[in-house]
């Protein structure tokens, strides 16, 4: 295409490039989308645009009138999230055309995530999708592209073993009980959090064989609906400090925009259960669990970053299938650019 042609492109910081410290920082709230959104609506240059904001990635996917609109586009960013520029340069993942549309397809497949074939994100990706349809941030291109990339990554699971021997972050975390408690059979689990990774994350444990599980949230009914579901009791959240030394295991996986466990307060509930080890797992971006209370005696906190590095070893078994499904995504992914030039006008 030419100079003048439109850019296809994504632009943002995923765990690949960012570590947890920073992907706290970029995390859009739910509070914060549809400020964003109105911001990226304004930018001259910016032709269609879909946010994709998960624990493990912020990324911006639009057409722009020309590359430089990009460089607009990230200080936009940066200034919305009180972000130093030349600091996100350095985590920033940006690419172009073709390459975008292989990394949409990636991603929507599972082959970009911390857990390779995890199926969580073709969801995330879908729901993106349908939150830029509400704003009407996308058009013909992006809709196209990301139709394409949906039926892709669905060929690609369909069609190779990427997923075989998966296990979920929430799977992840129950081993790593089993671990540490043996049997989950006596263990008093709390759940902090009722959105669908907390849910996982308790059908998970129960499925172990938990039989004490306790369910809080920031909204009671969200907690007492999710009790109800797996046969669990119901915590008001405004409890939670004094009943931290009631459990022995405490999941985290709230939408809060800080930390709901302070390390004092940890401290406090280890002082009345000095024998009984407590593991701490926090799902939550950012993060719901002050990260000092890792070094408490007794105390086993581990966070998503330190799940995805604990199941790496299930990606060895997986490396045939994962080429197999890259060649697939390049194939088409080459193919729905080609489509996308050809287009009258090269609206793309």
């Amino acid at each position: 295409m030419s100079a003048s042609d439109p850019t296809l492109f994504v632009v943002g910081a995923t765990h690949h490039t960012a570590p947890l410290e920073w992907r706290e920082r970029l995390a859009l709230t739910p509070e914060k989308m549809p400020e964003f959104q109105s911001r990226l609506a304004a930018l001259p240059g910016l032709q269609e645009f879909a946010v994709l904001n998960t624990c493990n990635r912020l990324e911006i996917y639009g057409v722009a009138d020309e590359e430089s609109t990009l460089d607009t586009l990230r200080t936009a960013l940066c200034e919305h999230q009180d972000i130093e520029v030349d600091a996100f340069r350095s985590l920033e993942m940006r690419e172009l055309d073709a390459k975008a549309i292989y990394h949409l397809t990636s991603v929507s497949a599972g082959l970009e995530s911390q857990l390779i074939g995890e199926n969580e994100i073709f969801g995330q990706v879908k729901d993106a999708y349908a939150e830029a349809q509400d704003v009407r941030s996308v058009g013909p291109v992006l809709h196209k592209v990301f139709q394409k990339a949906f039926q892709a990554a669905k060929h690609v699971r369909t069609h190779t073993a990427i997923a075989e021997g998966q296990v979920s972050v929430a799977n992840v975390a129950v081993d790593l009980a089993t671990t540490i408690f043996g049997s989950l059979a006596d263990a008093r689990v709390l759940l902090a959090g009722a959105g669908e990774i907390g849910e996982q994350a308790a059908k998970a444990f129960r499925s172990r064989g938990a039989n004490d599980l306790t369910v809080t949230s920031r909204t009671m009914e969200k907690a007492m609906s999710l009790a109800a579901s797996l046969d669990a009791r119901a915590l008001p959240f405004e409890k939670l400090g004094r009943r931290l030394a009631d459990f022995d295991i405490i999941v985290c996986a709230t939408a809060a925009p800080g930390s709901i466990l302070s390390g004092p307060a940890l401290a406090t509930a280890m002082a009345r259960r000095p024998a009984a080890p407590l593991f701490l797992i926090d799902l939550a971006l950012p993060r719901d669990i002050d990260p000092a209370a890792g070094d408490l005696d007794n105390v086993y906190l581990y966070n998503l970053d330190d799940l995805a590095r604990i199941s790496e070893e299930n990606r060895a078994a997986r490396v045939a299938e994962i080429e197999k499904a890259r060649d697939m995504i390049t194939e088409k992914s080459t193919y729905l650019w080609e489509s996308l030039k050809r287009r009258p006008g090269n609206e793309s």
